[in-house]
């Protein structure tokens, strides 16, 4: 008896239908670093055009989380699909290596007594210890880089050139040292960079203090009244911090603003007209402006300019400003003014000259000889000075309020505003000429401010906003966002009083103040030396060795370069050195956070050496939250970690979560979501493991057809399939890759399974082995594989190259060795298209009353159906035209069409075959058995085994 199984042409791959991907993955990754893969993608892809994406670097700290996952993952996606798309697109990661949380983690280990340059030695080895554990879990993920190369800004050629992109901006002329308030978080005893400010909620103490004014002469002619001998009048300004008021050196008031004078119990007291009710009730006292005593009066702030005020607990006199950083939001309108403190008061205060003394150290204590608080840390000096205002009777009110603070991101503690001797980057400077006579470049350093005065040409500020417009964002609020904060930005502070760092190797002259002359030339000198010898170089130098006996009139300077500009530096240091890179870069991509830290560093430093931006393209992605919207907490116990993804179900996994998320906002995870996205990837590898199998007996060199030759269905199949590469292809360049997810899944799950390859299967296992009816289908399911296997390797690019080497036959190749698949043209019009779109349609009507039939126990498998279609007009001539291949389309034994009148007449009728089962096909047909040796077959199955074969037209 004929075993008639063994005459199908069965499917065969060793493609597994389990990924089994947390097993086999890192198999895969060993095989490839042994095989140098990514070295003979980059030898395949010489001459090409190039692509530059480069890496904002990671913080050299603690093991990566979801957030870096997603991070690394949207690179590798746009690198790989770059390749794909015919670009030499190398990949060099980097790592961020200097600054404070390393001498955090190192203080903890070993403690503060350390000398500085064993404590730098202990930081550079912490750092590579933490570069090794992040580098084995961002390969881990499948991302494709030169991973044995990457770049290191503690790497001692880095650091050199770091120093160069700081000589760069100090020749141009944007580079000043001025005495000024600056961000100073006092944990890290050092000026923080805005990148390094958060702002949570803090209570602090809400006070109104009265400036008694001591010129009652000129208050009287600003006014137009005449007040009694005895009249004691009051400025009144509101703080929230009251520790501030010791360095207090003036009170602002806004120019336009009406002032009122009103007589109280307490005096007479100054405030704005719009706030003065509300201050009254605060204060719980009544007040005459204008209300029959005639003894109140009214006038502009710009009236009171000049007016001399007692300090409320200091012998000194301080004056009215004007002044228009000055509003009527809250307090009083009238503004507490200490330079030394805050930017708004430094800037008024630079007009009027007045004194930027600092009274608090390093470690945020007064100074010992400050009366009233000297020695005290300023958070207790709050306590003290309120107790002094309320006993000398100056304080008017005073209440805890909650408010919106700056909080170092690190230490998660306030911050305070301290002018301190720093080095900025002035925004609104302008370049000068590089090749200008350094003596009076120096002697221009030095204004009253300490910064440059402007120059004829464009200001950094301007400059960098014209990058900004020569930008390309994705998505496209992110221009928004960055012009933002660049207008409203305050000069950069670059310097600061860390160890672990690359220093700013200056020399100041001890009596003037100002660099040696000789400044550029010096920084070369000492560049080459940190070249060969690392930052230590300067820490350990003698200034006598490059100064001779002019080293003792200048001094070593110890700051350290802020870390933003380290990264943000790396464009001079990186991109410009290595290469197979180039300057400016196509494209930066960091988290949304980065428009204030290392897209803004970049853009400054850029425009600052180079005059724009260092990238052409900008992407922004959101940060990830779990599945209720909330931010990731180990307090909150919604952590899931990466290392967890990929050890339990795969990085392919976690890759196509990442690709199937939007970006653009918020990244939602959790386990019920990554459930489904296992799903999803199910349907993709089991789509590929059909087509793999199905082509397995496939040689194109043999088994080609022209497509003219191809079943219609074949060549709609083919149309649908270069639309969807069309379409995908365009996705990938414009970074939509959520689109792209989706869109695979829904062609594998719909188009294919649930459509073409449903009825491919009759064709492929029971035509003849080398018929030209399944040869057709298999050149067809041959690029369909080609274009699918290329279009999800950016995103499944375990899988991807697990299928290539199945369908290459060959496991040191690599689907990122070629290009986006090029596929034949369907040779389909669109009036054939939109037949088979129509086909499709019946089909699912079809298959909708063939489940009813099932559910109503009339039939078993659709097999052991017949099917009778009413149909009219231009639908009857669709499906009409099929003729007997219409029942392959429906997977019925019988399909037929019938012609009605009209639509209200169509309708699909379902009858049991009454019919034998073939033993081989399964199909119902009448002339099961007709072939006495045969009895068990149809005449199609004894065709196409024993004669000439069946002839398809179709399908």
């Amino acid at each position: 008896m004929t075993d008639y199984k063994a005459t199908l042409n069965l499917p065969d791959t060793p493609f597994p239908m389990r990924g089994d991907l947390a097993k086999r993955e890192p198999q895969m990754l060993a095989r490839w670093q042994a095989q140098q893969r990514y070295r003979k993608i980059r030898s395949a892809k010489q001459g090409k055009p190039k692509f530059i994406l480069h890496d904002g670097p990671p913080y050299a700290n603690g093991d990566i989380h979801i957030g870096h996952a997603v991070n690394k993952v949207l690179k590798d996606i746009i690198i790989k699909s770059k390749i794909l798309a015919g670009f030499d697109a190398p990949y060099v990661p980097g790592w961020d290596c200097h600054g404070l949380p390393i001498e955090l983690q190192v203080e903890k280990k070993h403690g503060k007594a350390i000398p500085p340059a064993q404590f730098r030695e202990l930081c550079r080895a912490y750092a590579k210890e933490q570069i090794a554990r992040q580098k084995k879990d961002f390969i881990r993920l499948g991302v494709l880089g030169d991973w044995d190369h990457p770049y290191l800004t503690m790497d001692y050629k880095t650091e050199a050139d770091i120093i160069r992109a700081l000589g760069s901006i100090y020749e141009r002329g944007y580079l000043y040292q001025g005495y000024k308030p600056v961000n100073w978080c006092l944990d890290c005893q050092s000026a923080l960079a805005e990148a390094e400010v958060e702002y949570e909620d803090k209570t602090s103490p809400a006070i109104d203090v009265g400036f008694e004014v001591k010129d009652k002469g000129a208050l009287e002619r600003a006014f137009g009244v005449s007040l009694p001998g005895d009249a004691r009048v009051y400025a009144v300004i509101w703080t929230t911090t009251p520790w501030t008021l010791p360095a207090n050196q003036a009170v602002s008031v806004h120019p336009e603003f009406q002032y009122d004078l009103i007589k109280t119990p307490r005096g007479y007291l100054i405030l704005a007209f719009d706030l003065a009710t509300q201050c009254l009730a605060r204060y719980q006292l009544g007040g005459s402006n204008d209300r029959g005593d005639g003894m109140a009066a009214t006038c502009k702030g710009a009236a009171l300019e000049g007016l001399l005020l007692q300090h409320p607990f200091y012998e000194r006199s301080v004056p009215v400003i004007c002044g228009d950083h000055v509003t009527l939001e809250a307090g009083t309108g009238l503004v507490h003014t200490a330079p030394a403190h805050g930017l708004d008061d430094y800037f008024v205060g630079q007009k009027y000259n007045l004194p930027t003394d600092n009274p608090v150290g390093d470690d945020g204590k007064f100074v010992a000889s400050l009366p009233l608080v000297g020695g005290l840390f300023v958070w207790k000096a709050n306590d003290v000075v309120i107790d002094a205002l309320q006993s000398s009777g100056h304080l008017l009110h005073i209440e805890k309020m909650l408010h919106s603070y700056p909080h170092c991101w690190r230490h998660k503690t306030p911050i305070i505003f301290r002018s301190t001797p720093q080095w900025f980057i002035g925004m609104d400077n302008v370049a000068t000429d590089a090749n200008a006579d350094i003596e009076n470049l120096v002697q221009e350093k030095r204004s009253h401010s300490g910064k440059p005065e402007k120059r004829d040409g464009m200001a950094l500020r301007d400059l960098a906003n014209q990058a900004v417009d020569q930008t390309e964002f994705f998505p496209g609020w992110g221009r928004a966002r960055l012009e933002a904060m660049i207008r409203n930005r305050p000069d950069w502070c670059v310097s600061r009083q860390r160890n672990w760092g690359v220093p700013m190797p200056f020399f100041v002259h001890r009596e003037t103040g100002l660099l040696h002359p000789r400044t550029p030339e010096l920084l070369e000198q000492v560049a080459k030396l940190v070249e060969r010898d690392g930052i230590e170089a300067w820490f350990s130098l003698n200034s006598v060795d490059l100064l001779g006996a002019e080293a003792g009139h200048y001094k070593k300077l110890t700051h350290t370069l802020d870390v933003w500009f380290d990264s943000g530096a790396t464009h001079a240091a990186v991109l410009q050195r290595r290469a197979e890179l180039r300057s400016p870069a196509d494209l930066y991509l960091e988290g949304s956070d980065q428009h204030r830290g290392w897209f803004q560093s970049s853009l400054l430093t850029g425009c600052a050496i180079n005059g724009r931006a260092p990238f052409n393209a900008l992407l922004t992605h959101g940060f990830v939250v779990d599945g209720s919207g909330h931010k990731m907490s180990k307090s909150k116990g919604n952590v899931i970690a990466p290392q967890k993804i990929f050890d339990t179900l795969g990085a392919d996994i976690l890759r196509l979560w990442v690709a199937a998320t939007d970006y653009s906002g918020e990244l939602t995870i959790s386990d019920e979501i990554l459930k489904r996205v296992v799903e999803s990837y199910r349907r993709i590898r089991n789509t590929l493991r059909f087509l793999l199998a199905n082509i397995n007996d496939f040689d194109p060199q043999q088994h080609a057809l022209p497509v003219s030759d191809w079943l219609e269905i074949d060549r709609y199949a083919l149309a649908l399939m270069q639309n969807l590469q069309d379409e995908i292809v365009a996705d990938y360049a414009r970074y939509e890759f959520h689109l792209i997810a989706h869109k695979l899944q829904t062609f594998c799950s719909e188009q294919l399974g649930g459509f073409y390859l449903d009825i491919l299967k009759d064709r492929l296992y029971t035509a003849g082995g080398n018929s030209a009816a399944r040869r057709s289908a298999q050149n067809a399911l041959y690029h369909i594989t080609h274009s699918l296997v290329r279009l999800i390797a950016p995103v499944l690019s375990f899988t991807a190259e697990e299928a290539w080497e199945v369908l290459s036959g060959k496991d040191d190749a690599s689907v990122f060795v070629g290009e986006w698949h090029s596929l034949p043209d369907a040779r389909l019009d669109g009036e054939a298209v939109a037949a088979w779109m129509g086909i499709e349609a019946w089909r699912a009507k079809v298959n909708k009353q063939l489940e009813e039939s099932r559910a109503a126990g009339l039939i078993g498998s659709a097999l052991a159906a017949e099917v009778d279609v009413f149909v009219s007009g231009q639908d009857y001539d669709v499906l009409a035209r099929m003729g007997d291949d219409l029942r392959f389309v429906f997977i019925t034994s019988r399909a037929t069409v019938h012609r009605v009148a009209a639509e209200a007449e169509h309708r699909i009728d379902v009858s049991a075959s009454l019919h034998d089962k073939c033993e081989r096909c399964w199909h119902y047909r009448a002339d099961v058995g007709a072939d006495a040796q045969h009895a068990t077959l149809c005449g199609r199955c004894v065709s196409n085994l024993y004669g000439g074969g069946e002839a398809r037209h179709y399908a």
